[in-house]
């Protein structure tokens, strides 16, 4: 008899446990609509500990309330990103059980607020970089990454804003990542302004950008191609491995990704890129041999191999590519800027020199020489100057080096005459 008194008890014991559990959800819930979020989830942390013996309905009204607290303390920029992650972890905790117990009475409202959860960690994570906090933005982007997998683009993202965080590893795990997902980026995307923020938000498919437009969120939709990533990637990964001292690593990687696809430029470029890095000059002469075969009149090409030649110290084959991007296409505004600071560069050489000399004749004298190199080096930019200020006039960054070039040779009409044009 004793042991049938034990069973009722215990079974009296899990009710009460159960009206408990309810009390503190409704309590919660109560808090939340006073605008009570703190005071919500102290009860609702209370009543955690005893959720694994609740029904699945009393577990998901649980994990749904918890994810509107959580999400509306997001919204009161109270811990921002911390929060909204752990909502969406809510909600999915939610879809989980109703999934189980096939019912679906929180699941249509926890969906919609997984997907405003997802664009409010990237617009938090867009701010978090104008404010130079990159490490918490890329957390974010991967946080959103993970609510919505086939929204790979925040993948790379992620990893390409923990570069700027100078997080190296973290970013080399998601570039492998994206690696291993074959990721190129090719593709199209589809953005809407925000009324509310200003900005312009980024969607993984056309229908989900015109959805925000129909709801009256957004407005001003447009579409936009995106080139391929993939270069990007492989060189970034090279790039890191190279820095950790893994050369042989790096150019193996690069190596796989070019077997993988070999047509795709980018990557043989970022092999050349690798070479020229590691001053194998034999190699890196044989690969950009390799690409101006394949696409001889690509000005995009070409002037690319332009800029690495710039970063590599090498001037002379610079100019030469700028050079060529110009006959190529003549409209190319910016071969002709390029080769402008291209030769402006040499100038601080110059004015260093100058000022470590003395007084003497010999001083002097070569005060004098060099002075005729800046003015003569000043020169030698005036015409690409002139041809970059005539295909874009509103170019005021180009337009005031031009000023300056002729201030620094005291061609007094032609700095009035530019000048005049640019206070118009």
């Amino acid at each position: 008899m004793k042991s049938k008194y034990v069973i009722l008890a215990s079974a009296l014991l899990i009710s009460v446990a159960t009206f408990a559990q309810k009390d503190q959800i409704k309590a919660a819930e109560k808090a939340l609509k006073g605008g009570n979020s703190q005071e919500a989830l102290t009860i609702l942390q209370g009543a955690e500990s005893v959720m694994a013996n609740a029904t699945d309905s009393e577990k998901a009204q649980y994990f749904f309330v918890n994810g509107n607290t959580l999400l509306d303390l997001a919204n009161k920029k109270v811990d921002t990103g911390k929060n909204l992650s752990l909502a969406a972890k809510s909600y999915q905790d939610l879809l989980a059980v109703e999934k189980v117990s096939k019912r679906d009475k929180y699941s249509e409202q926890a969906t919609k607020s997984i997907f405003d959860i997802k664009y409010k960690l990237i617009n938090s994570a867009i701010e978090d970089s104008k404010s130079e906090k990159h490490a918490d933005g890329a957390k974010k982007l991967y946080d959103a990454y993970l609510l919505d997998k086939k929204d790979t683009i925040n993948l790379y993202y992620a990893a390409s804003t923990y570069v700027n965080a100078k997080q190296y590893e973290e970013s080399l795990k998601l570039y492998y990542e994206l690696k291993t997902l074959n990721y190129s980026g090719k593709g199209t995307s589809y953005l809407a302004m925000n009324k509310l923020t200003g900005q312009e938000d980024l969607y993984s498919t056309a229908n989900e950008r015109d959805m925000a437009i129909k709801i009256g969120t957004h407005e001003k939709p447009r579409t936009e191609l995106i080139p391929s990533k993939r270069g990007e990637i492989y060189k970034n990964i090279a790039l890191i491995l190279v820095q950790d001292g893994k050369k042989d690593e790096a150019k193996k990687a690069i190596s796989d990704a070019r077997k993988t696809n070999p047509e795709d430029i980018s990557l043989i470029l970022t092999e050349a890129n690798l070479y020229l890095e590691t001053k194998d000059f034999d190699t890196y002469k044989k690969l950009i041999a390799e690409v101006l075969e394949k696409n001889p009149n690509d000005a995009d090409l070409v002037f690319n191999l332009g800029v690495l030649s710039a970063n590599a110290k090498n001037p002379i084959e610079a100019e030469k590519y700028y050079k060529r991007v110009m006959e190529i296409n003549p409209k190319y505004i910016n071969a002709y800027i390029n080769l402008a600071a291209l030769k402006l560069d040499d100038e601080k050489g110059i004015i260093d020199e100058m000022n470590k000399l003395g007084t003497s004749t010999k001083d002097m004298k070569r005060y004098d020489e060099l002075k005729i190199k800046r003015q003569n080096l000043f020169r030698s930019t005036i015409p690409t100057l002139q041809k970059a200020v005539e295909l874009d006039p509103a170019n005021v960054d180009v337009a005031k080096t031009l000023l300056n070039v002729y201030s620094a040779l005291e061609m007094t009409a032609e700095y009035k005459a530019l000048k005049a044009t640019i206070k118009k």
